[in-house]
C-alpha cells in the first residue's frame, strides 16, 4: 500500500535537499523581478478593465438588442463567464506551481493569457459573423479566466518567498500596485480614446486598440519571466498527492473563511473601478467624462497606497487588527458614497469619500495576502492562495456587475449597488472575526 506523505514532511525534505542545479533565489528580489512577477496580474486587470470600460459598446456589437439594459446585461455576463473558469484554473495551475515550481507556472500562465487576449482583440462582431461572434468572445474570456485562476497563487507565493522575511509585506504589496497601475492605464486608455475618437470610430475599430496594446506587451513579460530565479524547487524523490486534495482535506476551514474574506474587497474593486462608469452613464445619465474621474481616482490610489500598507504589515506583529479597523471604516463609507452620487453632490465630495474608502482598502491589502499565505505550508501555498482568491473573486467579484445591473432593473432603485456592497461587507467582517490567525507555516 502506498504510504501517504504529509505536506509538512514534503516541505522539510525540500528544504533539506534541493537539487544541485536548482536556481538560487537572490537575497532581495530586485525591481526587474518584481515587475516580471506582477506583470501577469497587471495585464490581467488591464484587460478586464478595458473590457468593462467598453462594455456598452461591446454589448451593442456582440449582443444587439432593442433594449440597452439587455445588451449591457449580456456584455457584463460575458465578463462574468471568464470568472467561472478561475476556480478550475486555480486548481490545475495552482497545483502545477506547487509541484513544478512558481517560475514554470507563471511562464505558462502568461502564454495562455496571451492567447485569450488575442481572441478578444480580433473577434468578429455580430454583424460580421452572426452567432459565431459571441462564441469567440466568450471562448477568449474563458481562456483568460482559466489562466488568471492560477496567476495570483503562483505570483504572490513567489513574492512572499523571494527574499528577506522582514520585507514580505513590501514585496507582496506589488500585486495590488500592479492592479492599480493596470486599472489606471486602462481608464486612461478609455478616456483618451473616448476623447480622441468619434463614437462611430469607437464602434468600428477604436474599442479594439486597448486589447491590442495589452497583447503587444505579453512577449516582453514572457521573456522576463523566463529569467526569474525559482523559489520552490520540488525534489523528484518526494511523492505526494495532488495539492488540491490535501487542501480540501487538511485546510478546509482556512479555504472556506479565506473565500469569504475576499468577498468585500473584490466586489468593491470591480464595482467602484470597473462598473461605476457604466452605472453613472446609464442609470444616473451623467456625462462619461465625469464618470471616468471616479475610476481614475480609485485606480490612482490603488497604485500608490499598497506600498505603504506593505511597509505597515512588515512592522505589525499581527495581520487581523489592521484588517478589522479598515473593514469597519470601509463599511461606514458605502452608503454616503452612493448617496452623494445619486443626489448630485459636488464631484469633489464624492471623490473624497471614494478616496478614503480606497485608502482603507489598499492600506490593508498586503496584510490580507499575508494572512492567507501564512495559513498554508509552502508545498500547497500556491494552490491555497489561488483557490481562495479565484473562488472568492468568481463568486463575488466576477458577477458583481451582473448582480447590481440585475438589481437595478428589478428594483428600480439606484442605491442597489450600495445594498449589495453592504451585504458583502457584513459577511467578510464575520469571516474575519472567525479567522484564527497563526503563523505555523510562516517560516516554511
Amino acid at each position: 500500500m502506498k504510504q501517504r506523505v504529509s505536506y509538512a514532511q514534503v516541505d522539510a525534505e525540500m528544504s533539506a535537499s534541493l537539487p544541485y542545479d536548482a536556481p538560487l533565489v537572490p537575497e532581495r528580489a530586485n525591481a526587474k523581478s518584481l515587475v516580471a512577477v506582477t506583470l501577469g496580474n497587471g495585464l490581467e486587470i488591464y484587460d478586464f478593465a478595458v473590457y468593462s470600460f467598453f462594455s456598452v459598446i461591446i454589448g451593442h456589437l456582440f449582443f444587439p438588442s432593442s433594449n440597452d439594459y439587455t445588451s449591457l446585461l449580456l456584455a457584463v455576463g460575458t465578463f462574468g463567464v471568464g470568472f467561472v473558469m478561475r476556480p478550475l484554473g486555480s486548481m490545475v495551475l495552482g497545483s502545477y506551481a506547487d509541484k513544478h515550481g512558481r517560475k514554470s507556472a507563471m511562464t505558462m500562465i502568461l502564454g495562455l493569457m496571451s492567447l485569450g487576449v488575442m481572441m478578444v482583440a480580433f473577434a468578429p462582431t455580430y454583424n460580421q459573423a452572426g452567432i459565431l461572434a459571441p462564441v469567440v468572445l466568450v471562448a477568449g474570456r474563458m481562456l483568460q479566466g482559466f489562466s488568471a485562476g492560477g496567476e495570483v497563487g503562483a505570483a504572490t507565493s513567489w513574492l512572499m518567498e523571494a527574499g528577506d522575511k522582514s520585507r514580505r509585506g513590501a514585496r507582496v504589496s506589488w500585486q495590488m500596485t500592479s492592479q492599480g497601475g493596470a486599472a489606471l492605464f486602462g481608464a486612461a486608455m478609455g478616456a483618451g480614446l473616448s476623447h480622441a475618437l468619434s463614437e462611430q470610430q469607437l464602434y468600428d475599430w477604436g474599442w479594439r486598440i486597448p486589447f491590442i496594446v495589452g497583447l503587444a506587451i505579453m512577449p516582453i513579460g514572457l521573456y522576463i519571466r523566463r529569467q526569474l530565479a525559482e523559489t520552490h524547487t520540488v525534489t523528484p524523490t518526494v511523492s505526494a498527492e495532488n495539492p488540491t486534495f490535501t487542501l480540501w482535506r487538511e485546510h478546509r476551514r482556512a479555504l472556506s473563511l479565506g473565500i469569504l474574506l475576499v468577498m468585500k474587497g473584490t466586489t468593491t474593486f470591480y464595482i467602484i473601478i470597473y462598473y461605476m462608469p457604466a452605472y453613472m452613464v446609464n442609470t444616473l445619465h451623467m456625462p462619461a467624462s465625469t464618470s471616468w474621474w471616479v475610476s481614475l481616482t480609485a485606480a490612482a490610489l490603488t497604485l500608490v497606497v499598497p506600498f505603504f500598507g506593505g511597509k505597515l504589515a512588515d512592522r505589525l506583529p499581527q495581520r487581523k487588527p489592521i484588517l478589522i479597523a479598515c473593514a469597519l471604516g470601509s463599511f461606514a463609507l458605502i452608503w454616503p458614497i452612493f448617496a452623494t452620487i445619486l443626489h448630485g453632490a459636488p464631484l469633489g465630495i464624492t471623490l473624497a469619500l471614494i478616496a478614503v474608502d480606497q485608502i482603507l482598502a489598499n492600506i490593508s491589502s498586503a496584510a490580507f495576502f499575508l494572512l492567507i499565505l501564512e495559513a498554508f505550508p509552502k508545498a500547497v501555498r500556491a494552490s491555497g492562495m489561488a483557490m481562495v482568491y479565484a473562488i472568492g473573486v468568481t463568486l463575488f467579484g466576477g458577477f458583481a456587475q451582473l448582480i447590481v445591473t440585475w438589481l437595478l432593473k428589478v428594483t428600480g432603485q439606484p442605491m442597489a449597488p450600495a445594498w449589495y456592497l453592504m451585504f458583502c461587507a457584513v459577511v467578510t467582517f464575520g469571516a474575519l472575526l472567525a479567522w484564527h490567525e497563526r503563523k505555523t507555516f510562516c517560516d516554511e
